[in-house]
Parts: structure tokens; C-alpha cells; sequence
């Protein structure tokens, strides 16, 4: 079995067995409800969980946010519809408080796609894209649904950012979560074998937002999953996130065709516009980078062992994010798309480069490369992943 389907987080794994079976169930449309749970933390402090409603879909279909605070004050406010970061409020280095990812005040934002270019979004059952919409695997030719040009992206035109996730509060010393199930069934999408998804999300006391994928398929199947947040650290709108300082954990690149499939080279960053293995604006080479970063890194030592992919820090505020993952490559993508037509938090409008996405994940088109790390899942196999956002001030 390969590395990436080991148990690697012991803690994690334990609270996916408590909470039980992986199918997920929609919660009936009715009366609203609020409920809290809290956990005491050292020093006193409280640890909090907080459900209240979010809307409805147009089926009546009910919707929750799931707020999780740490004893630092740190919150993450997470929604059943596509298991979604809606916001993430983190200290800058006065401690000033403020929400450092882009998205909507209400579901209504989230529910059309000119609106929501998967803000915050938990995206599969394919992350990134599959070249010509298409793949065979054991002999059989699969079709997918074609909702970037030829191609299919982050699953297709109903992928898991476009469900209603069961969720279940986690408990643990130390932390509070949201544990977040569904059911992908058979022929979803065009993609085989019903597809068993667990996701929690924990904030722990040391200021960590973890993210632990699990998966389990009754047939051979590709799986990618990832999170597909927007940031901008000096607060969600606060100008372009050009000035920004990254550092990617990552010497390699995925050369991709003009409609960014990947064509199975893999390039060197040094000396190029895509080096970022010494800290570097974002800015610095974007101009040479076709205006705007939408590239896939090779992250150093290929995944399967929990590794440093990047670090982003913003001078104005101080705040620092630090991802590791257990994913052999990441995402970087400067919100090129954005351009002024989407009105978000706040009534902010998200202008060109208003956010950046570190999405960790597998290799895109990876079912179409044999020269790249397999991303099929088979029966008997656990699909096992996870990702650490690591929040801090300079």
C-alpha cells in the first residue's frame, strides 16, 4: 500500500471511528437551532463549538455553520454546504483581529458559481483539473463532465463543494473540530465506485487549523482532495496580495499546456519567475509569470510523511501561515480570475489578486500520466491525507 494511504495521525483516526459510519445525511429543512458545546483548555480558558442555521437550499434543504474558537481567540466558521471555510479569524501583531479569508456573509453567495469560485470550498473528487474531461483506468474508458472547456475541474459541475456535508463536533484535549461526512455515489459525476469521504477540521490551542482527508471506494477510482480557501493575511479585501513574502518547500514544477493541463514534464524553478525556495513577494516576478500564478509545485520529499510545503507572511499586519502536508504537491494560484464582479464580505469587491490559494493536493491529471505518483484508490485501500495551516505574528 502506498505511503499516503497509511494511518498516520493516530489522534485523528480515533475520532473518525468514534463518530461511526461515513454516509452522509441531509438534514431535514425545519425550525432553526443553535447549540454550543464547549471544552475547558489550560489556563482556563474556553474551547467553543457553535452551530447555528445558514439557509436553505432551493430544495429546503437546511444548511448549518459550525463556529470552532481556540483559547487564543482564534475562529474558524465552517458550513455544511460543501464543507466550507467561510471565514478564519486570526491576531495580527497587535492583536487585532480580523478574517483572512475571502467568501460570502450568506449562503445565497455560495450557492451560484459566477459568485463562488470555490471560496473556502472542500473540492473533489478531484481536485485541479483532468485533461480532455476523460480517463481510462483498468481498461475502461471513463467520461467526466466537461465544465472547463474540454477539461473537467475540482470534480465536475456538482463536486463535493456543492453538497450538504453531515457534520458531527469533535472533541479532544487541546482542540475542537467539526468532523464532516458524505456519500459520493456510484456514477457520481461520471467517476466510479461510491466514494466514503471523511474531512475534519480541528483548531487547536496552538494556533493550527488541521484539515484530515479520509476516503474508502468499493471500485478502483481516482481521488484528490483539498481545500480551496482564498487569503489574504493582511484581512479578507485589504488590497492585493502582491506584497505578500512566500516560500514554497518545492524545486520542481509541473509543466502545463495554455489551458493548464500538465503535459508529464516536470521543470526546474530555479532561475525562473516560479522560484520561490527563498522567500520572495509574490509580486516580485509575477509580470514574467503570464501576470498571474496558476502553477502545481512538487513539494520536497513527495509527500506521504507530514513535511513543510510553505510559509506566507504579510509585513504590514506580521501574520505568518506555515502549511505542511502530507500531499505530494501544492497548488499556488493568485486569484487571476477575480476581477472586480464579485461582491463578497462586507460588501468588499474582490478585485485581481484580492487572494491567493495554497491548495495541497495530488498531481492534476494525474490518471493520465503514468510518470506521475497514482492517485487511484481501490477497494480494501484508505485514502489518507492532511494538512496544517499554521497561524503565528513577526
Amino acid at each position: 500500500m502506498r505511503k499516503r494511504y497509511r494511518m498516520f495521525v493516530t489522534a485523528v483516526l480515533a475520532a473518525a471511528a468514534l463518530f461511526g459510519a461515513l454516509a452522509c445525511k441531509q438534514e431535514p429543512a425545519g425550525a432553526p437551532e443553535q447549540a454550543s458545546v464547549q471544552a475547558p483548555a489550560a489556563g482556563g480558558e474556553t474551547m467553543e463549538i457553535q452551530k447555528q442555521p445558514f439557509g436553505n437550499l432551493p430544495d429546503g434543504t437546511a444548511v448549518d455553520v459550525y463556529t470552532l474558537t481556540n483559547k487564543n481567540g482564534l475562529k474558524a466558521r465552517i458550513a455544511t454546504y460543501g464543507g466550507t471555510l467561510i471565514s478564519l479569524e486570526a491576531p495580527d501583531r497587535n492583536g487585532r483581529f480580523a478574517d483572512i479569508t475571502l467568501g460570502h456573509d450568506s449562503l445565497a453567495g455560495y450557492l451560484n458559481r459566477k459568485t463562488n469560485p470555490y471560496f473556502g470550498s472542500l473540492v473533489g473528487r478531484f481536485a485541479n483539473r483532468i485533461g480532455g474531461a476523460a480517463f481510462t483506468l483498468e481498461g475502461v474508458a471513463y467520461q467526466l463532465a466537461k465544465n472547463d472547456g474540454e477539461n473537467t475541474l475540482h470534480g465536475g459541475l456538482k463536486g463535493l463543494d456543492a453538497v450538504v456535508w453531515q457534520a458531527e463536533p469533535v472533541k479532544e484535549p487541546g482542540a475542537v473540530g467539526l468532523k464532516l461526512s458524505y456519500l459520493s455515489k456510484d456514477g457520481d459525476e461520471g467517476y466510479p465506485g461510491s466514494l466514503a469521504c471523511t474531512v475534519i477540521y480541528t483548531l487547536t490551542d496552538q494556533d493550527e487549523l488541521k484539515i484530515a482527508y479520509q476516503a474508502t471506494s468499493d471500485k478502483a477510482t481516482p481521488v484528490n482532495l483539498t481545500n480551496h480557501a482564498y487569503f489574504n493575511l493582511a484581512g479578507q479585501a485589504e488590497g492585493d496580495i502582491l506584497g505578500h513574502e512566500l516560500m514554497l518547500n518545492a524545486d520542481e514544477i509541473l509543466a502545463v499546456t495554455p489551458a493548464l493541463i500538465p503535459t508529464g514534464e516536470i521543470l526546474q524553478v530555479k532561475g525562473t519567475p516560479y522560484d520561490f525556495t527563498t522567500p520572495k513577494l509574490i509580486g516580485a516576478d509575477i509580470a514574467k509569470a503570464a501576470g498571474g500564478y496558476d502553477n502545481c509545485f512538487v513539494i520536497r520529499g513527495g509527500g506521504g510523511e507530514i513535511a513543510l510545503a510553505a510559509r506566507v507572511s504579510e509585513p504590514g499586519s506580521g501574520r505568518v501561515m506555515e502549511i505542511s502536508t502530507t500531499e505530494p504537491a501544492i497548488q499556488f494560484y493568485t486569484g487571476n480570475f477575480l476581477d472586480g464582479t464579485i461582491t463578497g464580505k462586507g460588501g468588499k469587491v474582490y478585485k485581481r489578486h484580492s487572494g491567493f490559494c495554497l491548495e495541497t493536493q495530488q498531481y492534476p491529471d494525474s490518471p493520465n500520466h503514468q510518470n506521475f505518483p497514482s492517485s487511484i484508490l481501490r477497494p480494501g485501500q484508505v485514502f489518507q491525507s492532511q494538512t496544517v495551516h499554521k497561524f503565528s505574528v513577526k
